[in-house]
C-alpha cells in the first residue's frame, strides 16, 4: 500500500515519516495553506529525504499554478510527480506531463457518486488520482480541511486505476476506512497533526502503528 504524507515543512516530521515507512512525501506550495512551503525550503528539505535510505517519492502539490511557478518547483525540488489540486483539466494535465517529463496525480473533490465520474475524461492522462472530501463552507483550501466523505462511494471505480484515499483519515479511522474502501493509496496531513500545519512525530508513529494492526502486520 502507498501511503502519502502531505504538507511536510520539517526535517523531523519527514525523518519520521521515512522512518515508519512512507512511500510519499508531499510539498505543498499553495499560499493559503499553513503547509505552504516556499521552493528554497522544499528544496533543502527534498534533498535532506533523497539522502535518506528507502527514500519516498517527492510529490510537488499545486493548485492551478501557471508554467513560470512549476518550471522554478520543478528546477529546485526535482519532484519525482506532481500533484494537481485544482481545475485543471485533461489537457492541461497532458501539457505539463510533456514540458516536465513526470507522472501527474489529479486530485478530487467527492461527495456524490457524481463526482466520481468526473473522472473519466482523464483516465489515461492522469497517472493516479487522490480522491479527498469536499471542502466545508468558507474553506479556502482544496484539501486538508479534517473532513472524510462517504467512502462506500468508492465501491466500484473502475479496474485499472492508481488512487489514494484522503480527507479526515487518521489513526482512529483509518482501519475503518482499509476496510470499507480498500484504497492502494492513503493520503494524510491533518490526521499526524498537533495543530494545523504542524506535523507531530508522535502521531506519525501512531498512524502507521494503527495500518499495520489493519493489515493484520
Amino acid at each position: 500500500m502507498h501511503i502519502k504524507l502531505c504538507g511536510l515543512k520539517t526535517p523531523e516530521a519527514i525523518d519520521a515519516a521515512i522512518a515508519e515507512g512512507a512511500t510519499h512525501l508531499g510539498f505543498i506550495f499553495f499560499e493559503k495553506s499553513p503547509r505552504n512551503v516556499t521552493r528554497e525550503l522544499a528544496a533543502t528539505l527534498a534533498a535532506n529525504a533523497r539522502a535518506k535510505a528507502g527514500a519516498p517519492k517527492l510529490v510537488a502539490v499545486t493548485v492551478d499554478a501557471e508554467d513560470g511557478f512549476l518550471d522554478a518547483i520543478v528546477k529546485a525540488v526535482r519532484p519525482d510527480m506532481l500533484q494537481l489540486h485544482g481545475r485543471e483539466t485533461p489537457q492541461r494535465l497532458e501539457e505539463l506531463k510533456a514540458r516536465h517529463g513526470l507522472p501527474v496525480m489529479k486530485a478530487f473533490s467527492i461527495s456524490s457518486r457524481e463526482d466520481l465520474a468526473r473522472i473519466e475524461p482523464y483516465r489515461g492522462v492522469a497517472d493516479a488520482f487522490l480522491f479527498d472530501a469536499k471542502p466545508p463552507k468558507g474553506s479556502e483550501l482544496p484539501g486538508g480541511n479534517a473532513v472524510s466523505f462517504d467512502w462506500t462511494l468508492l465501491n466500484g471505480l473502475p479496474s485499472g486505476i492508481d488512487w489514494f484515499l484522503s480527507g479526515g483519515i487518521h489513526a482512529g479511522n483509518v482501519g475503518e476506512a482499509m476496510r470499507i474502501a480498500n484504497p492502494p493509496g492513503l493520503d494524510l496531513s491533518s490526521g499526524v497533526e498537533s495543530s494545523p500545519g504542524v506535523k507531530d512525530v508522535k502521531l506519525i508513529a501512531a498512524f502507521f502503528d494503527a495500518v499495520q494492526t489493519a493489515r493484520g502486520d
